[in-house]
């Protein structure tokens, strides 16, 4: 089944604008949130000032919820929960947008720094599935906090902002590299060589005192001190991860397409956020979850497997005059979700992997998969067939450009998302999301109308459902 180009929906001028326009602040925000807790951040700063309080100053305060209130909830400053309160009962289910905002990326272990002939490096442990090779020779910068003993947590962001240095990690020459290219692709760099290097000028004071060798690291942490108030063993509590630096750009001469990282999973959740941050509130709750650690396999507090999101939903209960746990579970089992996440866009380069019938294309629009898995569907949630239809008329009312895909060819892989946990709860969920290519990559790609296509069937979704 041949699926028409969005674009054609498009035509130049005030139509066209909308997508390039909604594209644009996406570039921005994906530009300056690099990291879960920046993604985080951001969101609860834009959700406040369109109204949207904190639950946890709601139960502190005493407040009753009503419908039409708007509500979020943080999970320590690297998830987060939005909801529109509905007329109905939460017990009557919700309509929930669910993505996660972490990206594959390398993490600093926690005893980092080091030197080595004169020049200083991080020692790095990378964060998701990554071709290491993709991340060498690369400009890189450093996000995340530095938590100290004293309770005070330093913000960490060098790389990106104007006049800042950028740091990198090094790769062998060609002229030397024989044995290297003979390796398979998983070995030609090796986990532990992903080392990031930060100085090479020695402490003059240390260079005088023979008792201290490593006078280059004795310099990097003497600025680190002097700059960011931070001490070696700071480390040991710290959360910095190493992203490309630079901003998103525009792709391709007719600036269709968005070239960024961490486009996984985040070309989800901001359509999913502003969703519900334009949506008015109607007869069900609207929730937007987003996420953290789906990477690694949504565990731990601030994942998908953590309570995080169920306690919440009980304490809406019982702020809503629910009290009793069985309309918590009424309320998990009654709702119906999309998992949003990435699929893996047709690369015309690389064909053999996919089957061309069930993959998706950039300009195409929303993809749904009923199903995500490795082989014999291992791992999946594999959507019903009556949500599946469901789904397929809440696009066609809303003229929501939409295709299906699988994550290429039976025995080739495969992935998996969040959809399987919500569908622990015996709600419908189904996964849906964007087309990219690059997927895992430093720098990926996406198409600005496929965005946008996600955008409306979030929110036709949310209505609709």
């Amino acid at each position: 089944m041949e699926r028409e180009n969005a674009w054609k929906k498009y035509p130049e001028g005030k139509k066209r604008d909308k997508v390039m326009d909604f594209a644009e602040d996406y570039r921005k925000f994906l530009s300056n949130c690099k990291t879960e807790r920046e993604c985080c951040s951001w969101f609860v700063k834009k959700a406040e000032k369109e109204g949207f309080k904190d639950i946890e100053k709601v139960i502190a305060n005493g407040e009753k919820v009503k419908p039409g209130d708007k509500l979020y909830r943080s999970n320590h400053g690297k998830g987060l929960a939005m909801f529109i309160m509905g007329e109905e009962p939460l017990s009557k289910g919700m309509s929930i947008l669910g993505a996660h905002i972490d990206s594959p990326r390398l993490d600093l272990k926690q005893v980092p720094v080091y030197e080595d002939t004169e020049m200083v490096l991080l020692d790095t442990h990378y964060y998701g599935g990554v071709k290491k090779y993709q991340w060498v020779t690369l400009p890189m910068a450093l996000h995340g906090v530095i938590a100290k003993k004293n309770g005070k947590v330093v913000k960490v962001n060098i790389g990106d902002k104007p006049g800042d240095p950028v740091f990198g990690i090094s790769d062998l020459l060609i002229h030397l590299s024989a044995d290297q290219l003979d390796k398979k692709g998983a070995k030609v760099v090796e986990g532990e060589d992903l080392n990031v290097l930060i100085g090479s000028i020695p402490l003059e004071e240390a260079e005088k005192d023979e008792k201290k060798k490593e006078a280059v690291k004795e310099n990097i942490l003497k600025i680190l001190k002097k700059e960011y108030g931070v001490e070696e063993e700071d480390f040991l509590s710290a959360e910095i991860e190493v992203v490309p630096a630079g901003d998103a750009r525009d792709f391709g001469f007719d600036r269709s397409m968005i070239m960024g990282y961490g486009h996984d999973d985040r070309v989800c959740a901001y359509p999913s956020f502003r969703a519900i941050l334009e949506e008015k509130p109607g007869k069900k709750t609207y929730a937007c979850l987003l996420v953290d650690k789906e990477e690694i396999g949504s565990v731990g507090a601030t994942g998908m497997e953590s309570r995080f999101f169920e306690n919440t939903v009980a304490e809406l209960c019982y702020l809503t005059g629910e009290k009793a746990d069985i309309f918590v579970r009424r309320a998990m089992q009654n709702s119906k979700a999309l998992s949003s996440d990435v699929s893996a866009a047709f690369d015309p380069n690389y064909p053999s992997v996919m089957e061309k019938n069930n993959a998706c294309y950039f300009g195409k629009g929303l993809v749904y998969n009923k199903y995500t898995g490795a082989r014999g569907k291992s791992g999946s949630n594999d959507t019903s067939a009556e949500f599946c239809a469901e789904i397929r008329k809440i696009m066609d009312k809303n003229n929501v450009s939409f295709q299906t895909a699988e994550l290429g060819k039976v025995d080739q892989g495969g992935g998996g998302t969040i959809a399987y946990i919500l569908g622990n709860y015996t709600m419908d969920v189904i996964d849906s999301g964007v087309a990219v290519l690059n997927m895992h990559a430093p720098w990926e790609i996406i198409s600005k109308v496929d965005l946008y296509e996600a955008y409306l069937g979030y929110r036709a979704f949310l209505k609709d459902a």
